[in-house]
């Protein structure tokens, strides 16, 4: 099993008698029994209900473990401090560089040295490995560059993710899909941004869904134009892929360009929703 570090990930470590009801009152995910060996998606909102950062979180050792791209990591220790109050909750950010990953999706071994966690959100994301240790796991391979690999599947996913897709206060849980990948929790109440996420959910006024857009010839950012309306963005682009969260509504049949060039585009595996579709007006 090849094992690669995913260095531009930092993990945060939290703790203490409180910690689960802090998380669990102010972050968007269901924090349960299920999360050991689980990494499942996270959001810490806006009042407003746009993400302010994300990343996956797991628990096991009697500590919820949050993986994070690097630069985000400040400003979630800054923001939960605040939220934190007089509970009694525990910070630890010591383990930089400390995030490896792997494609394979097997059952991950079981360790002293490190905590292995599967990507919840989908079988095609692998498995992630933190390492309590400080060593690494082991040697990536040769010409191996592991965010190309990373991004890759990603992409064939139709994941979108905080930095290659969105950043702060740009879109909605809904607008990436956490709603069907379990980065949502429409059942334990409030939360930071709970109300309006909620709203989102009952009226189905969900405008922009995770697409898989082919054929790609432009950089990211770059519009994604369907019968001559633009319908979004493009993030990163790999292999001459991308993901994009487009106006569904904006696609019926008819041609799709980015640059000025053809493509082709898809819904990811998990979706249930469809090309075509449109939402009540506000």
């Amino acid at each position: 099993m090849a094992l690669y570090s995913l260095y531009t990930h930092d993990i945060v470590r939290v703790s203490g008698p409180d910690a689960h009801k802090l998380l669990n009152d102010t972050l968007t995910c269901r924090f349960d029994d299920a999360l050991d060996g689980l990494g499942r998606w996270f959001a810490l909102l806006s009042p407003q209900g746009k993400i302010q950062l994300d990343g996956l979180v797991t628990h096991a050792r009697d500590a919820y473990w949050f993986d994070l791209e690097a630069g985000l990591v400040q400003d979630f220790l800054k923001k939960m401090k605040i939220y934190r109050l007089r509970a009694k909750v525990d910070f630890d950010a010591q383990y930089a560089g400390a995030v490896w990953w792997s494609p394979d999706n097997t059952a991950p071994v079981v360790n002293a040295d490190f905590i292995a966690y599967r990507d919840e959100r989908s079988d095609k994301l692998g498995t992630r490995y933190i390492t309590v240790s400080g060593a690494a796991l082991s040697e990536e391979q040769p010409g191996d560059d592991p965010t190309v690999l990373y991004d890759r599947v990603l992409v064939e996913a139709g994941v979108p993710e905080f930095g290659p897709n969105y950043g702060r206060d740009q879109v909605f849980p809904h607008d990436v899909g956490m709603d069907f990948l379990g980065g949502v929790d429409f059942k334990k109440g409030c939360y930071v941004g709970q109300e309006v996420v909620s709203r989102m959910e009952h009226r189905g006024t969900a405008r922009r869904r995770p697409v898989i857009v082919s054929g790609i010839d432009a950089p990211a950012g770059a519009a994604v134009v369907a019968n001559g309306r633009e319908a979004g963005t493009i993030g990163q682009v790999v292999d001459g892929k991308a993901v994009a969260m487009l106006r569904l509504d904006r696609f019926d049949g008819g041609e799709v360009s980015v640059g000025g060039k053809p493509v082709t585009v898809a819904l990811p595996d998990w979706a249930t929703y469809r090309f075509g579709e449109s939402v009540p007006a506000d």
